[in-house]
């Protein structure tokens, strides 16, 4: 290689780094930034056509509106078993089991025609009733995914760059609200029947979501997530109900405040050699010394000696 090229490609690579800085876009932003982008390009394809497709499946105009209500119910309902599940096992193992799941919630719209009508028990199941169980499964990442979207820009931005990183991931996910009907107006055209034209637009929902789940897989740095207990169901949430602190003084103008920061963990990121996660436990109190805020806090640290 000659030194011409050497110099070029350095000069690209911090051309390069020099952008993902100015966005805060570390290795995790930026992975969890092209997840949201694929998943959300999936449902932007989708989501302004399911109505016509449950209509050519002999769904009626009610069952069409109840579909539009049971997702907004999911969306409410979904955000707080997401955020215990990632507490628990990693924002970042998290979110690749939520793109799976969401994943298997597109492949089954996507089957649906080709089940045709079931006869269980002497009920009559109607291929659009797997539309409904389809969006129990797709709507895993967007909603369950909330909470940990969040921990995994907060565990991997530097605090002062949280906005940039949190905007970047928005300008990420919202280019796919224009490119994603697009993509599917193209799709769409290339067959007269609706119901196949619309599974073309499926298929290629299932393959953004699994380049998501797989990218993911693969990319995520798992040893920075924090991890919680096992969880508890209906009986870990009625704990943590129970749980919550008092209410804290409220902070007025002019108080003089400290704040009290103790290491609770300090651990070395085996893909980062020159890096290591701390956390710590904050409590901010008044010149009474009466506590006014508390909060746990994880931030990546340079070592001082690596190879120590």
């Amino acid at each position: 290689m000659t030194r011409e090229r050497v110099e070029v490609e350095a000069e690209e690579t911090g051309a390069f780094d020099a952008v993902r800085q100015f966005l805060a876009l570390e290795r995790d932003v930026l992975v969890l930034s092209l997840a949201m982008f694929a998943f959300s390009l999936s449902f932007q394809m989708t989501s302004r056509f399911v109505p016509d497709y449950m209509y050519a499946l002999g769904a009626s105009g009610f069952v069409v509106g109840l579909f539009g209500t049971f997702g907004n119910i999911l969306s409410a309902v979904y955000p707080y078993p997401g955020g215990a599940i990632s507490d628990r096992v990693g924002s970042r193992y998290a979110l690749t089991l939520f793109g799976f799941v969401s994943t298997v919630g597109f492949l089954l719209w996507l089957v649906a025609p080709t089940v045709g009508v079931l006869q269980i028990g002497g009920v009559t199941v109607e291929p659009w009733v797997w539309i409904f169980v389809g969006l129990v499964f797709a709507q895993a990442w967007k909603s369950f995914g909330l909470g940990a979207t969040f921990a995994v820009v907060k565990q991997a931005t530097e605090p002062s760059k949280l906005a940039a990183g949190f905007a970047s991931t928005e300008t990420f996910r919202r280019t796919a609200f224009f490119v994603g009907p697009a993509l599917a107006a193209v799709l769409i055209g290339q067959h007269p029947a609706f119901t196949t034209s619309f599974q073309y637009v499926l298929a290629a929902a299932v393959l953004f979501g699994a380049i998501g789940t797989v990218g993911q897989h693969l990319l995520y740095e798992a040893e920075a997530d924090s991890m919680g207990g096992s969880g508890g169901g209906l009986a870990q949430i009625r704990a943590d109900l129970r749980e919550m602190p008092a209410a804290l003084r409220p902070l007025l103008i002019g108080d003089t405040v400290s704040l009290v920061a103790e290491v609770t963990e300090v651990r070395a990121m085996e893909s980062r050699p020159d890096s290591g996660m701390a956390v710590f436990d904050l409590t901010v109190a008044d010149s009474d010394g009466e506590a006014v805020l508390t909060a746990d806090a994880r931030f990546m640290i340079k070592r001082e000696n690596p190879h120590a």
